[in-house]
């Protein structure tokens, strides 16, 4: 796996509404529940669900009270690859604060979308087969969308035959530039 697709996989990975704002919220030592779902205002089901995946995902590693020892010692705790995916996490809050259109990462599939286009796949198949797993519909869906939000340009192109070609806005192209080098590091 070359380190375009490993930074496209790491993005997809921190794809979601909450999981940037959980591991964000962890701190060092880890966190515990209620006073994760009181800083979130999450639901508990929801925070629960979440937890769940980031500990089956292999982020989290979640402690009985037995592990703990003390009810006030942390319920969660970030793995190295937990880690990992935060400092990713600050990188993707940065572009996004930086790009100023909120949380792209809200989005499924947001960032890994901008992302390949920073990589100069414009073309819809392009993107499409760079990114495993999504469907035409909602790779659709997204660009629409950014080209809506003036995130995106499309361009017609007539040769070879009719297409379009997408390009990031040049407000969004050295912050999403940027969360490549990046995330590049970290992988």
């Amino acid at each position: 796996m070359n380190k375009e697709e490993r930074v496209l996989r790491l993005s997809r990975e921190l794809d979601g509404q909450w999981t940037l704002p959980i591991l964000l919220s962890l701190d060092e030592k880890g966190g515990r529940f209620t006073p994760l779902q009181n800083k979130l205002d999450i639901a508990p089901s929801r925070l629960s669900a979440n937890l769940k995946k980031m500990v089956s995902d292999g982020l989290l590693i979640h402690l009985t009270p037995q592990e703990r020892r003390h009810p006030l010692l942390p319920e969660y705790v970030l793995t190295e690859k937990g880690q990992l995916h935060r400092q990713a996490a600050r990188a993707v809050q940065l572009s996004e604060e930086q790009i100023g259109h909120g949380r792209l990462s809200d989005k499924t599939w947001g960032m890994p979308i901008l992302l390949t286009l920073s990589f100069e796949h414009g073309r819809f198949q392009e993107i499409r087969q760079s990114l495993d797993g999504i469907t035409p519909r909602i790779l659709s869906m997204r660009l629409q969308e950014f080209h809506n939000d003036r995130l995106i340009c499309k361009q017609l192109l007539e040769e070879p035959r009719p297409s379009f070609l997408y390009q990031l806005e040049a407000q969004v192209q050295r912050p999403v530039h940027q969360l490549s080098i990046d995330l590049a590091s970290l992988v």
